[in-house]
């Protein structure tokens, strides 16, 4: 047993969700451009716990990366 033919409905186009256009979003920038800046971190000293400056201001950039993103968030979130 076939189906009928039944006409195909146009598609919908997608609604952009991206309605957001706040100067705060600009500060996301900075935790990808700031480690892009080799001259920060192209040194063996200063050494903390014997880590050399590379690995522990890779740490320091995660930790200013999710600072950065929650401040954004929290200044950005649609209040109720």
């Amino acid at each position: 047993m076939s189906e009928p033919d039944t006409p195909q409905a146009a598609p919908v186009p997608a609604v952009s969700r991206a309605k957001d256009h706040s100067p705060w979003n600009w500060l996301l920038f900075i935790p990808i451009v700031v480690p892009l800046v080799t001259l920060l971190f192209n040194y063996d000293s200063p050494r903390l716990f014997g880590f050399p400056v590379f690995y522990w201001l890779q740490l320091a950039f995660i930790l200013l990366g999710v600072s950065t993103t929650t401040l954004v968030y929290q200044m950005t979130k649609k209040r109720r």
